[in-house]
């Protein structure tokens, strides 16, 4: 009779082990597929927000991802599910989703979906992509602080890279970039002020402002190649201040400079990195084409 009641006893839990087993998988499953009812606590569309529908949509799915209702790995609910969650159109929905690939958060595989991009080890090198996307794709927050914007007459060493005439008027931006609202880069941009008329009557001391964003969407320039110089150096007394480094400090800099499709110049950027806070990654490989795994 006791063993008769131990096995039956025995049986009952493992069958309630697999129970457990398989709840706890179902529950990673949908996690994982992420229905459009699971990101929908979210929040919607407000019609009265002043900011495009679109970049409702961008900042609502950015906000799943950041909280992990949309985990690493995880698919995306497709567009059709996106555009009833939402209540807008499908240019809507793809244009938010464009630009959330375009800042490499979430990637294309192409007769699966959509879905959410793994975070690499390091900041990926790039002169085609903005440091607020790159510091999203990284799962990190951007940020800023305004140093100084106003219009200058270039010195040589800005106007020949630019293309431009010595002594003509430049937009001058610089910025002390952030990282989870730590110091990490100072940036200083160069922009032909002929191309952007009106760029410094924008807020650049609202923290996420992002240059390129302005660019693309205001004055449809649109960088499509560029070139990169790394070199290093002492950091200067303010600069080592700002940084938050010990004097004396070695610091990375990064010097860039983008071309439009008509290979005109669009910006000429010079960078100091904090070398312990934005390491770089570079990624190559014979063919051109790499994996990150």
């Amino acid at each position: 009779m006791t063993s008769h009641v131990n096995m039956d006893f025995a049986g009952v839990c493992v069958e309630d082990a697999k129970r457990q087993e398989c709840s706890a998988q179902d529950r990673i499953s949908k996690m994982q597929q992420a229905p459009a009812s699971f990101i929908a606590s979210q929040g919607g569309i407000d019609r009265n927000d002043p900011r495009p529908l679109h970049k409702q949509v961008y900042e609502a799915l950015l906000a799943s991802i950041r909280d992990g209702k949309l985990p690493l790995r995880g698919k995306l609910p497709s567009e059709r599910e996106l555009v009833d969650l939402y209540n807008v159109s499908r240019i809507t929905v793809r244009h938010a989703v464009r630009e959330l690939i375009q800042q490499g958060v979430i990637h294309s595989q192409p007769g699966k979906g959509l879905y959410v991009a793994e975070r690499g080890g390091g900041f990926e090198l790039q002169v085609l992509k903005s440091f607020t996307s790159i510091a999203i794709a990284n799962g990190r927050s951007p940020g800023h602080k305004l140093i100084e914007a106003r219009i200058v007459h270039a010195p040589l060493e800005v106007s020949r890279p630019l293309f431009l005439a010595p002594g003509a008027e430049v937009v001058l931006l610089s910025r002390l970039r952030l990282l989870d609202n730590i110091p990490a880069v100072v940036q200083t941009d160069w922009i032909p002020a002929a191309r952007v008329p009106g760029l410094l009557d924008l807020d650049w001391a609202v923290a996420n402002r992002s240059l390129y964003a302005e660019l693309r969407e205001r004055y449809r320039i649109h960088p499509k190649r560029g070139q990169t110089t790394l070199s290093a150096r002492l950091a200067t007394d303010e600069e080592a201040a700002m940084l938050e480094l010990p004097s004396p400090a070695a610091v990375l800099t990064v010097d860039q400079i983008a071309f439009d499709d008509r290979n005109r110049p669009v910006n000429l950027t010079a960078l100091v990195h904090h070398p312990a806070r934005y390491p770089l990654t570079l990624l190559q490989s014979e063919s051109g084409d790499f994996t990150q795994y």
